[in-house]
């Protein structure tokens, strides 16, 4: 099975710490829109399986009129094999949920949403430069279960200055009282060239607290799992049978398509990704011409990127297929340098699979990358 993600690439206002393609300007919108139709034309045999999920990311795909929603849905349903039972996600910001939309994204098949919250407070918000208030998020979740919306994940960031602990408990509180199947939760991260590093390098906001995230991840683990919910990734906390089956085919290495600027797609065989550019992108698809690049990965490659994202889920890393990957020396090599992380009792061995302790998923970047292959 395969999947197709969208990226809407148009945000109303930049937030600080995003580092996704984007635009503040709609302009290209309804372009856009036709570029992403006839990309998806162009590459229409680029999957050969079913596709069980339809994701649309950004940006801000909550921006999208309905009449450009239902025309890409029109498209994908036309150019694909896409199952009954599809997974159709389309995230959206608070401040874009209306009863007239949420009507029209059900009519259109969207079964899955996720709401881009990040905080109920509005300090948090306000720091981060987010288009959404505080109340704006919590009616809108109430909002979008009044209207059928059963499957909805949110996003929340912690980790930031602004945030104490008491309030990132409060946050946890709010999601668990409002039923909320799926949570993605975040450690602020300061990325290159964002509008954050920038501000930070100029004393104008303080830099995040590693300490604070490691507590603020610690107390997520021990309410979420005491609620009930499965840790099946380490940003990623579901309620039984909630999982995101989008990401979840990213992290078994399923294969998936990327349509619009900066998308990147997957075959088993090589990564390609779209520029990074509206108006270029917009220009070359008019032309037939997708604009890519593409790397082939060496097995290598495909070993490390199993160790890092398998590591990340709670079913961990399965030693017999770095076996089926490359050889039996591999794995044992593999097994062997895992041998200081099983006796701090960062990991544990089960059944040939490594799996990341509750400690250890404070070290998880590091494990996985210690356990790369050269």
């Amino acid at each position: 099975m395969a999947g197709i993600y969208i990226h809407i690439p148009f945000c109303k206002k930049a937030c600080y710490y995003c580092n996704f393609h984007f635009s503040t300007s709609q302009n290209l919108m309804q372009q856009m829109v036709h570029a992403i139709c006839k990309e998806a034309m162009l590459r229409n045999d680029y999957l050969r399986d079913d596709i069980a999920t339809i994701y649309f990311g950004g940006g801000t795909p909550s921006l999208l009129t309905i009449d450009n929603l239902q025309f890409t849905m029109d498209k994908l349903y036309s150019l694909f094999k896409v199952d009954d039972d599809t997974e159709i996600t389309l995230e959206a910001n608070p401040d874009d949920i209306t009863e007239e939309k949420l009507l029209q994204w059900k009519q259109a098949g969207i079964n899955r949403l996720s709401i881009g919250v990040q905080s109920f407070f509005n300090d948090d918000l306000i720091w981060m430069n987010r288009a959404h208030n505080a109340e704006q998020a919590y009616k809108s979740i109430l909002l979008a279960k009044q209207f059928g919306f059963e499957n909805i994940t949110i996003d929340l960031i912690y980790g930031t200055p602004t945030l104490s602990d008491e309030n990132w408990m409060r946050n946890i509180e709010k999601a668990l009282h409002l039923h909320i199947p799926h949570l993605s939760c975040y450690a602020l991260t300061v990325e290159p060239n964002t509008a954050l590093q920038k501000m930070i390098h100029q004393h104008k906001k303080e830099n995040v607290d590693a300490e604070k995230q490691s507590r603020h991840f610690e107390i997520l683990m021990q309410r979420l799992n005491e609620a009930g919910y499965e840790h099946y990734e380490i940003s990623n906390f579901a309620k039984p049978g909630f999982r995101s089956r989008h990401n979840s085919s990213y992290w078994r290495g399923a294969h998936y398509l990327g349509l619009g600027p900066s998308a990147h797609s997957y075959n088993g065989v090589s990564r390609q990704w779209n520029i990074s550019n509206n108006a270029l992108y917009i220009k070359s698809i008019n032309e037939n011409v997708v604009p890519f690049e593409r790397e082939e990965l060496s097995s290598t490659q495909k070993i490390n990127e199993y160790i890092m994202t398998s590591l990340r889920t709670m079913e961990g890393l399965s030693l017999q297929k770095i076996k089926q990957l490359h050889c039996e020396k591999t794995r044992t090599d593999i097994l062997s340098e895992a041998e200081k992380f099983i006796h701090r009792e960062w990991m544990k061995n089960e059944n040939d699979f490594l799996i990341l302790t509750e400690k250890g998923k404070l070290f998880a970047d590091g494990i996985a990358a210690d356990l790369f292959r050269i």
